[in-house]
């Protein structure tokens, strides 16, 4: 409009023809300073989660806001010792690690360690519930290899909607074999933490529980930017979304390093341009940004190249799947390279590590599990409608234990899918290797240590058969299992998980229920309370103590009772302590009184 009145008034007087020229000279810069400032203000600086480190950890789990989007109203969140997501947790193997997990939501929820080696009773499945208002305390020794892990809710049927609040956190595992590479590891400076998700916004800027969101977050930032130093820069990447898969790649199409899968370093960094990460699994890259200081770059979901059959490579136009993000490239984080540090890493290392894989002919026997579409059956939640994925022909039933596995055992789980979509498979307990998909050895990326693994839709008419191995060397438990699922958080919810539990062959203990298993004292008690097992080589399995209305308010795995039960906190009244013991599982309940 503006062009055509000029080119109008031009036959005019050439006074007026200047004037014109001079409004619009005028109004071009005046456009061109808003366009340069509302660019420069297109990106927030992304917000790098805290960090814990030691071997006690207090981690308390509430609702909450946040300012996420810029202008309006604060988004009702859910985070871990802040307003989202939670602190990066720093622990070394070999240490014995303590959480004191406290939940003050409004709703139960639980805390699963993803990718830890730890017993069924620490794990955090759907089986350990955290009550409002309890404190949950579980323990174990890190034998994990340094690597990338994290921690997020598992409560059956609510994980996506706790997850899509921002309830979660990394873990960082160190051990002596990392610490002697010549790697990037200053926190937040060239070794940087970044958590891919996705969300949609209403018009109130709330969050919406859908597979999909419009709006790309890293870090729970939208349009995220950061300055990283001109010199080699290590990024740890969670994809911690409720589904979306990201073709992560560089806008300038330049090659990076991948050094980790799940469960540790590979045998050498593995070259590459483009990596697609999908929903749980974690991976660490180099980037060499040497000599590059003053330039920009951004990293890049290239979801426009993945198929129809991979999630985020959908385009659906309506319904609950439909969103701005399906199937198109995206930014995922601007980078802005800056000044080199005091002490710059400046190489990648050609070698890493020395993998000791597990030997298939080790193997004790061979598990097959299916993956399969299926109709005609009842979802809760019912986005699927009367659809569902399933595993092994069945949903999920928390009270059905699908597998008995053997302490020690050493087992190949073959996948076969002939379900059209691709699903992310995870275990509990255990990391695996990766023996085969579709008859061929994994890319490099994926022959290390594992705890997810993708299982591509059938092509055609042809399944598809994945193989790993696994060993299951310790933490028996017949009462508490571990989980397996989907990794979409959807599609774990609607009913697509399993579950086993490892059995020594010493079994369960059962006599009879023993009223003087044990006895408590003092009694009233003030600040401690102390467990007296009626025979000397007894020890608790488990210990819950609620109030007298039956409110969970303590939560103790395996407890270390040699200092006595911290009961500092609960007032005056009466309280019970249900114990079980851990060889013959029997169950008393006791009642005490706090003075």
């Amino acid at each position: 409009m503006f062009l055509n009145q000029t080119t109008s008034n031009y036959h005019k007087t050439n006074k007026s023809s200047n004037i014109m020229k001079h409004k619009f000279i005028l109004l071009f810069a005046f456009i061109t300073i808003l366009k340069i400032q509302v660019s420069a203000q297109s990106y927030n600086t992304l917000w790098i989660p805290p960090t814990l480190s030691g071997t006690n950890f207090n981690l308390n789990i509430k609702d909450t806001f946040a300012q996420i989007v810029n202008t309006g109203n604060q988004t009702i969140t859910g985070g871990i010792n802040g307003k989202f997501w939670g602190p990066t947790l720093i622990i070394n193997k070999g240490d014995v690690v303590h959480m004191n997990v406290q939940n003050d939501l409004n709703d139960s929820t639980t805390i699963h360690w993803h990718g830890m080696h730890l017993p069924a009773v620490m794990d955090g499945g759907p089986h350990q519930v955290i009550p409002p208002g309890a404190l949950w305390q579980p323990y174990w020794k890190v034998t994990n290899n340094a690597a990338t892990y994290w921690y997020h809710p598992h409560l059956h049927m609510t994980t996506e909607e706790q997850i899509t609040k921002g309830i979660g956190g990394l873990i960082i595992v160190k051990d002596s074999i990392e610490s002697a590479l010549a790697l990037p590891r200053e926190y937040g400076v060239d070794d940087i933490p970044l958590v891919l998700t996705d969300r949609d916004f209403t018009t109130s800027n709330q969050f919406s529980v859908v597979p999909y969101g419009d709006s790309m977050l890293t870090n729970m930032t939208l349009r995220a930017q950061y300055t990283i130093p001109a010199q080699v820069v290590r990024f740890r990447i969670l994809n911690g979304a409720i589904e979306r898969s990201y073709n992560l790649g560089f806008s300038d199409n330049r090659t990076f390093y991948v050094i980790t899968s799940d469960g540790g370093l590979l045998n050498a960094p593995v070259a590459k341009t483009k990596y697609l990460i999908h929903a749980g699994e974690r991976v660490e890259i180099l980037v060499n940004c040497t000599g590059q200081s003053g330039t920009k770059l951004d990293l890049k979901a290239y979801n426009s190249l993945l198929g129809g059959f991979i999630a985020g490579g959908e385009n659906f136009p309506n319904g609950p799947f439909a969103n701005a993000l399906g199937r198109i490239d995206f930014n995922i984080l601007h980078l802005n390279i800056g000044a080199q540090t005091a002490i710059p890493i400046t190489t990648i290392p050609t070698t890493l590590t020395t993998n000791t894989l597990l030997n298939q002919a080790s193997a004790n026997l061979t598990r097959y599990l299916t993956i399969s579409d299926s109709s005609g059956v009842v979802t809760v939640p019912p986005i699927l409608g009367p659809n569902a994925f399933i595993i092994n022909h069945k949903l999920f039933n928390i009270n059905y234990i699908e597998y008995q596995v053997p302490l020690n055992n050493t087992e190949i789980w073959q996948i076969t899918s002939s379900s059209l979509f691709g699903h992310p498979f995870h275990i509990h307990d255990v990391e695996f290797n990766i023996l085969s998909i579709n008859g061929v050895a994994p890319d490099a990326t994926q022959a290390g240590w594992k705890d997810v693994v993708f299982v591509q839709g059938k092509s055609g008419n042809t399944n598809t058969v994945v193989r790993f191995i696994a060993k299951f060397d310790d933490y028996a438990d017949p009462l508490h299992p571990f989980m397996y699922h989907c990794h979409i958080a959807l599609h774990e919810d609607e009913g697509m998980m399993g579950q086993f539990v490892v059995t020594n062959t010493n079994g369960v203990n059962v006599n009879g229920k023993d009223e003087n298993l044990f006895s408590v004292y003092p009694n009233p008690a003030h600040d401690k309370l102390f467990v007296k097992f009626s025979e000397s080589n007894q020890s608790a399995y488990y210990i819950r103590i609620t109030d007298a209305l039956g409110r969970t308010l303590l939560m103790l795995p395996n407890p270390e009772l040699q200092n006595g039960i911290d009961i500092s906190q609960f007032s005056p009244g009466i309280y019970n302590i249900q114990l079980t013991e851990n060889k013959s599982k029997q169950t008393v309940t006791k009642t005490f009184v706090v003075e």
